[in-house]
């Protein structure tokens, strides 16, 4: 039989009785429980109930899938069904359906086995051709564990989704769910996950560690392997751990880290899985601070074979190999045009490329965002709006970024370079170059889009800027509004 108007109320006022704050931003959905129309069906077009399952794997990612009516990257749900005999039934069935994973591969998050650990309300376009007005969705979305230790087939609902993908948390497309993902407590499954960075360069070589003889001590004593450690509670995602055990082994940073896949390690008789992040890097591993290990080294996918490495390693590389665009390799394991192109000279050092956006108004007052308190780089302190760029042009990086983390829309004929500066942090860290860009119009109010890294924006007067300013960002605004286009600190002098 149908879902009950009186389980869709009740387990909505459960979920209100944790959130009471969201009450006035529900009251779309409190108003249609008062209705008497069954808001459970899709054909009721003043709003209805959908079911989202929210999977997090054991390496604490969040499933997403690739929504092909929308173009979305969602989390797997859908409309409920009259055999469904709940709302949290109703979710993993979608879940099934649109994936493949069955309801016995994931179990509800402890604490939520009844109540939606988000609920969302969103517009729906019309789609006359169905006979469907634009309506609201009511999505309450329901937390699942993925608990098992192997590859979970996936069977694509291929008439509704065109993929799947596995983010960190804090990629999670949904900014509500990203907040609230961010304070779960974790559980024992993310608890003992590790990380490793593959990082290869240009020339198709691969950089490994050679671990300390250490048998009682450490995994894979003596032998050749890749970067990386296990997650510590001040670890957001795995993104950071591997970030964090990069800076901490070898005072490497890299710019990109890609998620490539998940391996599974055997630690007293325990499955533990290890997320995998490929990165590309041309420098010299012999000007890394090695702090764990006897030394770093590159060696092409050829000579794995002469070195003291886990089988899993090799395997990986080789994988990694056959996952780039060209497949064809020659002799020495590597792509033909990988054999003569020249790696970045001896000495040279990768510069990480910031985007800042000067978004000044026409009272001379300046936004600025304060930095959450467990911010890796200057918590709790005011900067611009900013980020590293990834495989995009800097100008494209930009607005992206403005949109993520401000909801502000810049259209490219409105930004200009206004000041580069190129600082560094203490000598021996990477240099870094931050390109501000002025934007001369934008439409929108600054939001809190990601506020687990910036707690709130403000403009301020450009000439009584807060004395808890990150320092190159004064400098750089001090030289905009003076009208120089390049500085630089941090340097030796």
């Amino acid at each position: 039989m149908p879902l009950s108007h009186d389980h869709i109320r009740t387990t909505v006022a459960t979920y209100l009785a944790r959130h009471p704050h969201e009450r006035e931003q529900l009251g779309a959905l409190l108003n249609a429980l008062e209705r008497p129309t069954d808001i459970a069906s899709r054909t009721t077009f003043t709003g209805h109930v959908t079911c989202g399952a929210i999977v997090l794997d054991p390496l604490g990612r969040v499933l997403h899938v690739l929504h092909l009516t929308s173009g979305k990257i969602l989390a797997p749900g859908g409309h409920a069904e009259p055999s469904d005999e709940s709302l949290p039934a109703a979710a993993l069935r979608e879940l099934h359906e649109e994936t493949g994973i069955p309801p016995q591969a994931v179990t509800p998050w402890p604490g939520y086995e009844r109540v939606p650990f988000d609920i969302d309300i969103h517009d729906i376009d019309a789609h006359p051709g169905k006979g469907e007005p634009g309506h609201q969705h009511f999505d309450l979305r329901f937390l699942f564990r993925l608990h098992t230790t192997n590859e979970t087939p996936v069977v694509l609902q291929e008439e509704e989704v065109g993929g799947i993908e596995w983010r960190p948390v804090d990629k999670a497309a949904s900014p509500s769910l990203r907040e609230k993902l961010l304070k779960l407590p974790l559980q024992a499954e993310p608890e003992t996950a590790n990380a490793s960075a593959l990082v290869y360069n240009d020339r198709g070589e691969y950089l490994l560690h050679l671990r300390d003889y250490y048998p009682d001590r450490i995994r894979e004593p003596g032998m050749w392997s890749l970067l990386g450690g296990g997650r510590e509670p001040q670890d957001a995602t795995l993104e950071h751990t591997v970030r964090r055990e990069l800076a901490e082994e070898a005072g490497l940073d890299l710019g990109d880290l890609t998620p490539f896949g998940t391996e599974y390690a055997c630690d007293d008789g325990a499955s533990v899985p290890i997320a995998i992040y490929a990165s590309r890097w041309n420098g010299d591993p012999r000007d890394l601070r090695l702090t764990e290990g006897v030394m770093l080294a590159w060696f092409a996918p050829k000579d794995l074979h002469r070195l003291r490495i886990a089988p899993t390693t090799c395997d990986l590389v080789r994988r990694h190999v056959a996952s780039l665009p060209t497949r064809t390799t020659s002799e020495n394991g590597l792509a033909p045009q990988e054999e003569h192109r020249p790696a970045s000279p001896h000495g040279t050092v990768l510069n990480v490329i910031g985007v800042h956006l000067y978004l000044e108004r026409p009272d001379g007052t300046v936004l600025l965002g304060l930095r959450h308190p467990d911010s890796a780089f200057a918590p709790s302190t005011w900067h611009v709006l900013a980020g590293h760029c990834e495989q995009e042009s800097a100008v494209a990086c930009l607005i992206r970024e403005a949109r993520e983390e401000a909801g502000l829309r810049i259209e490219l004929q409105d930004v200009e370079l206004v000041h580069v500066i190129h600082h560094i942090d203490k000598a021996g860290d990477r240099p870094r170059m931050g390109l501000f860009f002025r934007a001369h119009a934008w439409s929108g109010e600054p939001e809190l889009r990601e506020p687990d890294k910036c707690t709130r924006w403000r403009f301020w007067d450009a000439a009584a800027l807060p004395d808890n300013l990150v320092p190159y960002t004064r400098q750089a605004i001090a030289k905009i509004r003076n009208g120089e286009l390049y500085s630089e600190t941090g340097w030796p002098a």
